[in-house]
This record gives structure tokens, C-alpha cells and sequence, in this order.
């Protein structure tokens, strides 16, 4: 028996709009003389209101889909990758993972194999990984040097380059495409 196509795919960032959603409630409780907020800045204040916002119940479960990997997905699901879904929960936020998890079953129910919540993504198997954080792909490039990532684009991961890394922006879908199902005979 063959074993399956593991697509891995994150929720922040990738399939929920964590940015869109933050941005909208941060510009919600800001002075009308403040500059517009600016995410994953090292400003306290907005850090402060970043962790009260982050932390309210449903938030995390209310989170609206993220167009850029919802395209992925479906491509992978057309491709036959088995998918799973991999992310990382705040961990001084643990009502965030089980609304992670109502997430995947409010949205994802006809696509996935199952959910993982990792602190290290870089310890999980996968022929593909579908995530927006340098941080995280490099550490699971680390682990799979012939794995293939697909980056949904997203400002802090702007310049990041890697040749094993395609950056999908919206216009190149069909190069998106061709790498997974490269990807996909060759695993």
C-alpha cells in the first residue's frame, strides 16, 4: 500500500485571516490621532492590545477565511494530498486551541484528515507544507530538504526567498500548481 500525500497546511495566516481580522479590530480601539496600527512591530502598547484582543473568547473560532490558501486548498484537494492542518496555539492562550480546532470543524470538514498543534512544526512529516511564517518553513525545511512550501503572501514575509519556497501572491496560481503536482508524483 502506498502512503499518502501529506499536505500540511497552518491556519493563521493561511486559511483564517489572523492579519485582516487583528488589523480591523486594532484600527476598532484606536485614537483618532494615532498612526494606523502597524502588526508585528515591537510597540508595548500595541502588543498589549494585540494579546486583549487575541484573547477574547471566540475569537480565534470567528476568525474569517483567508482567500490566498483557500486557493491552495483546493488545488491540493483536486491534486489528492491527504491534508492535515498544523498549527501552532498561543501558549499562554489555551481556550486558542480548542477554537483552532472549531475552526477546522466550522470550515475544513470536507478536506482534512486531521489537526495537529505543534510548538515545533519542523518535527512534523508532510510532503508539503502551506504556511505564511519564514520562521516556521525554515524549520521544516530543516527536517525536509526535497519538501516544497507554498508561502501565501502576506507583508512580513516579503523578500523571503528559498528555492524549495514558491510565494503565492494571487497572480501565479498556475506555477502554484505545477510545483504541487511535481511535488505530489514525486513523493
Amino acid at each position: 500500500m502506498k502512503r499518502p500525500k501529506i499536505a500540511l497546511f497552518d491556519l493563521d495566516g493561511t486559511l483564517a485571516d489572523y492579519d485582516g481580522q487583528l488589523l480591523k479590530d486594532l484600527q476598532k480601539i484606536a485614537s483618532p490621532h494615532e498612526p494606523p496600527p502597524v502588526l508585528y512591530q515591537d510597540i508595548p502598547y500595541l502588543e498589549a492590545r494585540r494579546h486583549v484582543i487575541t484573547s477574547q473568547s471566540g475569537w480565534f473560532r470567528n476568525l474569517p477565511k483567508f482567500k490566498l490558501g483557500w486557493d491552495v486548498l483546493e488545488i491540493a484537494k483536486e491534486l489528492g494530498y491527504s491534508i492535515s492542518i498544523l498549527t501552532k496555539a498561543p501558549s499562554r492562550k489555551h481556550a486558542a486551541w480548542s477554537e483552532k480546532v472549531e475552526w477546522c470543524a466550522n470550515h475544513l470538514e470536507e478536506y482534512i484528515d486531521g489537526v495537529t498543534i505543534a510548538h515545533d512544526k519542523g518535527m512534523v512529516y508532510g510532503a508539503l507544507l502551506v504556511d505564511d511564517w519564514p520562521e516556521y518553513v525554515e524549520a521544516w525545511l530543516k527536517h525536509r530538504p526535497r519538501g516544497l512550501v507554498i508561502m501565501p503572501a502576506n507583508g512580513y514575509n516579503v523578500g523571503f526567498s528559498h528555492p524549495n519556497v514558491v510565494r503565492y501572491d494571487g497572480s501565479n496560481l498556475e506555477e502554484v500548481r505545477q510545483r504541487m503536482q511535481e511535488r505530489f508524483n514525486a513523493a
